[in-house]
């Protein structure tokens, strides 16, 4: 599937309007959030959601299908070092995030929670939901939490503690929290790839030290079971899982060794997908093309770059053509539809501002030229 970018084409265009001044830092993003941090709202609109300074930083569509957008809105989180989005099929935004606070004991660190439950209002209140370690120097080491939602709408965080060893605390009805669970999984990285399936399956993806684990919890109030290992590693941070046939999933990932993409199904081999060294999370996205099912793909390589390719669904082996955007991020690109079905490419720049590119007409996928918002 041909993909190319109107800005690569005509060359990089200068940045619309003047660089963000300094008392506006706090309205700066200063990293992506980890999953899906582009959703689209119950209402037809797109939202981002960034790392700031002082919290969550938030823009939203005007209306269904843009070009207008609101933002960057704080939604203040004081001590709020990482974030994770995901989305439910209720069309709510679950945010699990890791923090850190300082009183006269010393320095606590934690898990927060929160909900938003219609495109541009306020969050629920952030909640903690505590440190599976409880020694204070062992807490301090709490990695980096990534979040699903299973069925019903309940929200799964997944963490590694200090010595690697993985954690998950899942919701229960009624706002209550389970207790922590410990998954078994040992010397484990930041990273995991959590993926909801249409089914309400929960898949979990966790790099590890010399292979990959994989767990899933088959009924909404059941345990999470270990699956197969992958025998390999890959590089922790860059997975992500897409559905891409009923109740299956195909992982994307830079390869440990050489940086560029691999994908792969388990039961199946891994297949190279060429390319530049991927620099960042992997970003995927299933999507009509020339009325052929397709998958979409974007990534930072190692210059800042962001690449694209689009390819028929489950057709890896048929090669895939990656292609400059001309745009260049921190941290990676993020893709979602919008209200018209079209194909979305969100970014953030290195001013710390959200830039987005939609796809033009045409059967090959071609993105406009982004502009900053």
């Amino acid at each position: 599937m041909p993909v190319r970018s109107r800005r690569a084409a005509r060359g990089r265009a200068p940045v619309e309007g003047a660089p963000l001044p300094d008392t506006y830092a706090t309205l700066r993003a200063r990293a992506t959030a980890g999953g899906r941090w582009l959703v689209l709202g119950k209402d037809g609109r797109l939202t981002a959601y960034a790392l700031g300074a002082e919290g969550v930083l938030r823009w939203t569509e005007t209306f269904p299908g843009g070009p207008e957008w609101t933002g960057p809105e704080l939604l203040p989180v004081p001590g709020l070092t990482h974030l994770s989005v995901a989305q439910g099929t209720n069309g709510f935004v679950y945010f699990a995030g890791r923090r850190v606070r300082h009183d006269e004991s010393g320095e606590i660190v934690d898990l927060v929670s929160a909900t938003q439950f219609q495109s541009g209002r306020p969050l629920t209140e952030w909640r903690s939901l505590g440190n599976p370690d409880r020694d204070p120097v062992k807490a301090a080491g709490l990695g980096v939490p990534s979040a699903a939602v299973g069925a019903g709408g309940l929200l799964h965080v997944v963490v590694r503690n200090f010595a690697g060893s993985l954690f998950l605390r899942c919701e229960r009805a009624g706002g209550q929290w389970e207790p922590w669970q410990d998954l078994k999984g040992r010397r484990t990285h930041d990273g995991t790839a959590a993926v909801t399936l249409a089914s309400g399956r929960v898949e979990l993806l966790v790099p590890g030290t010399g292979l990959t684990l994989r767990l899933s919890r088959q009924a909404s109030d059941g345990a999470y079971g270990r699956d197969h290992d992958i025998p390999f590693a890959h590089a922790p941070g860059t997975a992500v899982g897409l559905e891409t046939a009923p109740d299956r999933v195909t992982y994307y990932w830079a390869d440990e060794a050489m940086g560029t993409v691999v994908a792969h199904r388990p039961g199946t081999w891994a297949i190279p997908m060429g390319g530049s060294a991927v620099s960042g999370p992997v970003s995927a996205l299933r999507a009509l093309l020339g009325g052929y099912d397709c998958t979409v793909l974007a990534h930072r390589a190692q210059d800042g770059q962001v690449m694209f390719t689009a390819f028929g669904t489950e057709n890896e082996g048929g090669g895939a053509w990656w292609s400059p955007t001309g745009e260049v991020c921190v941290g990676g690109p993020a893709l979602a539809h919008d209200a018209y079905g079209r194909v979305v490419l969100a970014l953030i720049g290195d001013d710390g501002a959200l830039r987005v590119a939609r796809q033009s007409g045409g059967p090959s996928l071609t993105l406009e030229r982004s502009v900053r918002v």
